[in-house]
């Protein structure tokens, strides 16, 4: 399997790895370690260039698979050989905003649970835009505008945030570590990565996340939406930084 180096470390711009095999189909390599995310719980894949001894491609997409993470080539060159080395280089700043972006959710999240209790039904994110659907049945403007100002003030206290990787059993003994009305991990992941917002939400997730809320920024909810009796969605904006 892949090793999956943004796990450990979000802020990993540039890595090396070797090519472990090809897939014409797809035109596509599998790494036998990564730093680009492959998308996954609502957070787009990453974007960059391979880079071998014969040049460079452009990686249109990574996506996991049976074997680990494959890595989709542009155009019809001829693909890396198995057991070359290749050097891989993220596209930082759309991975940055990726990053801001998701710990701005969890935030959210975090916030709402804490105040109100609702779960998570969903949820979808662009680079500084993103919409979270909650278990409310009751919302309103005024509401909004309360969460909003919650959640900035959260963000303001400029909480840390930490990774971690748990065994399942020791993971699932932590009180309300699923968000979403439906568990969506798996029994075969034995084990879990945590993101903990010290001071405001600990949850299960696979994503990319800054170490510290002051880097979201300040977030704006444009707009809000009732998706049923009991769903509302919330959409955030982040400013940009200057």
């Amino acid at each position: 399997m892949t090793d999956l180096l943004y796990h450990t470390d979000s802020y990993l711009k540039e890595f090396d790895a070797t090519v472990m095999a090809q897939n014409e189909e797809m035109h596509a390599i599998l790494l036998d370690r990564t730093a680009f995310f492959p998308g996954g719980g609502g957070q787009p894949y990453d974007k960059g260039t391979i880079v071998t001894e014969d040049g460079f491609f452009t990686l249109t997409r990574a996506r996991y698979g049976a074997e680990g993470v494959w890595h989709i080539l542009e155009g019809e060159t001829p693909l890396p050989a198995q057991g070359s080395q290749i050097h891989g280089v993220l596209d930082w700043a759309l991975r940055y905003k990726h990053m801001r972006t998701h710990t701005a959710m969890h935030v959210l999240c975090g916030t709402i649970f804490r105040d109100y209790g609702a779960l998570v039904t969903g949820g979808e994110m662009e680079p500084l835009h993103a919409r979270m659907d909650f278990e409310f049945e009751n919302l309103h403007k005024d509401l909004v505008q309360v969460i909003e100002d919650s959640v900035n003030a959260e963000i303001d206290k400029q909480h840390d945030v930490r990774v971690k990787i748990l065994p399942r059993e020791e993971a699932f003994q932590i009180p309300d570590l699923i968000r979403t009305k439906i568990n969506l991990l798996p029994p075969e992941i034995q084990n879990i990565r945590t993101i903990e917002i010290v001071g405001l939400d600990l949850q299960a997730d696979g994503g990319t996340h800054v170490h510290n809320t002051r880097e979201v920024g300040r977030i704006r909810i444009p707009d809000y939406k009732s998706k049923g009796k009991i769903n509302k969605r919330i959409y955030v904006e982040l400013a940009e930084l200057e």
